[in-house]
């Protein structure tokens, strides 16, 4: 705000209004007047907030500029430093109970543990892969924000094994080739993984049966896909992550390959990756094999037998102790909750007024994690090979949470995701379809209207998309029976101006801890050559044009 000419605009009324019409000192007059109005945040001429400077002739003379007597009218904005603006998002702040901390009261394993360590050496190796081409890493890499940043992903089968990210494309002679990726789902970041307390992938397929907030599932029962829905899975499973790292290296398409122990149960996979680190397979299966030592020291048991110490529930525990020690939530909007009031822009503050208001954002995404853990219907552009839902029309349909409860009302539902690091993680949604923030917000405006100008040429060429256009309005016919029965959190009728979308999209990107674009930073989740190698078999991560990544 320009004080000195709001100032000078005061003064000169004031000495204006000590004078008579002719000039002369202490003559009856009709005396100028200059009043402010305030102009609240996200007002279209001054979208930080300010005050409107009016001025008239107080012809009524009664000491008070009316609407009828003014003038001239000017306004003066303030920046994003505005304490109202400010205030207002203080406000906010409060009524929905923010700390700025997700991670606030939880037990999280740091990265220097012995546990994470091993878990890390795991995380990278190929030999947790059936046919060893693939790895966890190969979908989750720190410097790729903990995903692989396509919208779908290759596993088994890659043209080259070692390359992540853009450019990694499936073999033509390897099973199932189709010219597309052979992963149907897009890969969710790993970072923060231990922040979620109710369910893990997309479809909540590991999901924690006592929901305690803050334990990630920890000291109650576990449903996984090795039992029927609802019911509690054998133990030992100490965690949420835990539980998820049961399965990868059981998925035909993400680890196990189609030869390894094909048609044999989850178990029997396990089982075999197992042996296959203590050296009991024979054949041996691993030229060089070190695993025993680094279990030993992981677990403190400096006299444990391979038999002992390398079972697969052990494997799980040291991926998941790696996992969860993936924590980033220091973001500039937590910086702001904890007092720093100019650690967001202006234009951040103003989009989080949309985000907990009109914008309607706040409805699913919830709390310091910004997400509610639950599943809705958001009909994003459904594309790849899909999990095989027969719609009538289609047999490659993806039907969501409906696959794991049979609920009508879930089919099409989707795990709402968190927003932490948001800005680093795309694509976005379950099949990576959004590759920008503002496509996934103006989808928010208007689904149909999205799907109608969906442009194709942005995806990759070898993506499936035959299908994307019926499967999805099949989502979108869903979301709108939900909304006529009353029971989609969706907001209607949206409408948001092309400055109100850049807005929220400077909220969002508000939310990224500045480690997760930092790889200095990241570099104690990434083994170096100063970290013993196992088995020989690491993943040493490049980029298409065969530099390191």
């Amino acid at each position: 705000m320009d004080f000195r000419k709001l100032f000078y605009l005061a003064l000169s009324s004031a000495l204006v209004a000590c004078g008579g019409d002719d000039g002369s000192k202490g003559k009856p007059g009709v005396d100028s007047l200059v009043r402010q109005t305030a102009i609240q945040p996200l007002d279209e001429a001054c979208p930080y907030g300010g005050v409107h400077i009016e001025s008239g002739k107080d012809s009524n003379r009664n000491g008070t500029l009316d609407e009828s007597e003014i003038e001239s009218s000017e306004p003066v904005c303030s920046s994003g430093a505005n304490p109202t603006l400010n205030a207002a998002v203080d406000e906010i702040v409060v009524t929905q109970g923010l700390s700025g901390d997700a991670s606030q009261g939880r037990d999280l394993p740091d990265i220097e543990e012995p546990l994470s360590q091993l878990g890390m050496k795991l995380f990278f190796s190929k030999a947790l892969g059936g046919d060893q081409d693939s790895a966890c890493v190969t979908c989750h890499h720190p410097f790729l924000a903990g995903g692989d940043a396509l919208s779908l992903p290759v596993g088994v089968g890659a043209e080259r094994i070692d390359l992540l990210g853009p450019g990694r494309l499936h073999r033509a002679d390897a099973e199932h080739f189709d010219g597309g990726p052979t992963v149907p789902r897009n890969s969710p970041t790993t970072f923060n993984i231990g922040l979620w307390d109710q369910v893990m992938f997309h479809d909540g397929r590991v999901e924690s049966l006592n929901k305690v907030a803050g334990q990630n599932g920890a000291g109650g029962d576990i449903r996984t896909p090795d039992v029927a829905f609802g019911n509690a899975a054998q133990g030992p499973l100490t965690n949420l992550v835990m539980a998820q790292a049961l399965f990868p290296v059981t998925s035909p398409e993400e680890m196990r390959g189609f030869v390894f122990e094909t048609g044999n149960s989850n178990t029997v996979v396990r089982d075999h990756l197992a042996l296959r680190l203590q050296g009991e397979t024979l054949p041996q299966e691993l030229a060089e094999n070190n695993w025993l030592e680094e279990f030993r020291a992981a677990f403190e048991a400096p006299a444990g037998t391979a038999e002992e110490l390398i079972t697969y529930n052990n494997i799980a525990t040291a991926l998941a102790a790696y996992e969860r020690s993936q924590v980033f939530v220091n973001h500039s909007f937590r910086r702001y909750i904890e007092g720093n009031k100019s650690a967001m822009s202006g234009d951040a503050k103003l989009g989080a007024l949309l985000f907990f208001g009109k914008a309607g954002c706040a409805n699913c995404h919830t709390g310091d994690f910004f997400s509610d853990e639950q599943f809705h219907v958001v009909a994003m552009p459904q594309m790849g090979r899909g999990k095989g839902n027969d719609n009538g029309t289609t047999g490659d349909d993806d039907f969501g949470r409906f696959r794991e409860t049979g609920n009508d009302a879930d089919r099409y539902a989707f795990r709402t995701p968190s927003l932490l690091n948001v800005a680093a993680t795309a694509p976005y949604n379950h099949v990576g379809s959004y590759l920008t923030l503002e496509e996934v917000v103006r989808h928010y405006t208007g689904p149909r209207e999205a799907m109608q100008s969906f442009d194709y040429n942005k995806l990759d060429a070898n993506i499936q998309t035959d299908n994307l256009s019926v499967n999805t309005g099949l989502a979108l016919d869903q979301l709108d029976a939900l909304r006529q029965a009353g029971t989609s959190l969706f907001p209607e009728n949206i409408e948001l101006s092309d400055d109100e979308v850049a807005f929220l999209v400077a909220f969002l990107e508000s939310l990224t801890d500045p480690c997760v674009t930092d790889r200095a930073c990241l570099s104690p989740w990434v083994p170096d050559e100063s970290d013993s190698d196992p088995d020989g078999l690491r993943v040493r991560a490049e980029n298409r044009f065969g530099g390191p990544l």
